[in-house]
């Protein structure tokens, strides 16, 4: 017999399930997140030519770039539910902390496979050094996570407005400056070959932001899931 959190945890993927085969019909999220990217990242390469950037330019670059795609594409989580009419079948479907959770796994997904796809590109066209793997790595990765804690629950209080694409940009910029600040300190050390143990301060930071921001998020997710 299943336990209550085996079966509570196989609701989540399969609701993740149902979100990355969505994804792969449409494309739509992911091609957001994608062309903004590149597009940005070509822009800046071709317009500084020969000219070399400065590690924390570059460092400020990668996260602003990541920033500005997730306003791009993770909004449309909740958004595209109210709008196909879908969001009171998700309601039947699970409890609040599922929907959320597995909404926040999709969004980190994508995430995850933006970076495994832009941090290439980042060596290429802006000859990003990446003196200490482990440490860069461990950085996107937590940043990663903490952005897509925070987009998840404010897409879904943007999902229930009426002006949906500026309003998702508004309440977001602050509430992630945190996590822009350490993700450039963390990355501005990777890059220039500091001791990954020189980078705990801001790994902590942005692990204590994702802990918070998950849980204030499944207490307050039901109330605005509800809505």
């Amino acid at each position: 017999m299943p336990t209550s959190l085996s079966l509570w945890a196989s609701r989540v993927l399969a609701l993740l399930g149902k979100e990355i085969k969505t994804e792969l019909r449409t494309r739509y999220a992911f091609n957001s997140l994608l062309m903004f990217s590149v597009v940005t990242l070509t822009a800046v390469s071709f317009s500084v030519g020969q000219f070399a950037l400065s590690v924390q330019v570059k460092a400020a670059l990668y996260w602003l770039i990541l920033f500005f795609a997730s306003m791009a594409g993770l909004a449309q989580v909740f958004i595209k539910e109210e709008e196909a009419k879908t969001s009171y079948l998700l309601k039947l479907a699970g409890p609040a902390s599922i929907i959320y959770l597995g909404k926040f796994l999709y969004n980190w997904v994508l995430l995850l496979v933006l970076q495994v796809i832009i941090i290439p590109l980042f060596v290429i066209f802006l000859d990003l050094e990446l003196s200490n793997l482990a440490l860069f790595l461990t950085v996107s990765v937590l940043g990663s996570l903490a952005l897509s804690a925070a987009t998840t629950i404010i897409g879904a209080i943007v999902s229930k407005a009426n002006v949906k694409g500026a309003l998702f940009a508004v309440l977001s910029f602050p509430l992630l400056i945190p996590v822009l600040v350490a993700g450039i300190e963390g990355t501005q050390l990777a890059t220039g070959g500091a001791r990954f143990s020189e980078g705990w301060g801001q790994l902590r930071l942005l692990v204590s932001f994702s802990v918070v921001m998950l849980t204030v998020s499944l207490i307050l997710f039901e109330f605005v899931w509800s809505e």
